[in-house]
């Protein structure tokens, strides 16, 4: 039991960097081109693929490794332990991202937002935008983006690494 830990462990730590690499890789390629503030639902789409991925990848390597052997409880444990290491160095990237890259960002996704919402309500009053704008004010401070990335990424990784599990899952015979 001693060995399954340590390698639990190891893997939380190898994928959970990995993935935080590879998503911070992302994040810069899409600083550069000027596109980390678009909102585009491609580049969605591409972080969530890279995130199921590696996350099954974390799931059924370790699996290999364990003689062939996996619990639900240890693919969970997988998920959410490299979910949150990911998740702490986006939370870094975001925080160098806003206070020293582009100190401009949030008022760029503002616009982009606001651009978006006129196209598709031609109709909105001023108010309305005003209204609009400051709810986006009040979730930008850091915390709240911080805290946001955290919880995203738990329930992401959660139900990422549940239906892996029970995909993988291969009990010990006793």
């Amino acid at each position: 039991m001693e060995n399954n830990s340590s390698t639990l462990k190891s893997n939380i730590l190898q994928y959970g960097f990995l993935l935080g690499g590879i998503s911070v890789v992302f994040a810069l390629m899409l600083f550069f081109l000027d596109m980390h503030y678009t909102q585009e639902s491609a580049v969605n789409w591409i972080n969530w693929a890279i995130t199921i991925t590696v996350l099954i990848l974390a799931i059924y390597s370790y699996r290999k490794t364990n003689d062939g052997f996996l619990s639900l409880s240890e693919a969970l444990k997988l998920g959410l332990g490299i979910s949150v290491i990911s998740a702490l160095i986006a939370i870094i990237y975001t925080y160098i991202l806003v206070n020293f890259l582009d100190p401009d960002t949030i008022e760029k996704t503002f616009e982009v937002t606001q651009n978006k919402m006129l196209d598709e309500n031609p109709d909105m009053t001023q108010e309305q935008i005003d209204l609009a704008k400051e709810m986006q004010l009040k979730f930008s401070s850091i915390g709240v983006i911080s805290t946001m990335i955290l919880i995203f990424s738990l329930v992401f990784g959660f139900i990422v690494s549940l239906i892996t599990g029970l995909i993988l899952k291969r009990n010990r015979p006793e």
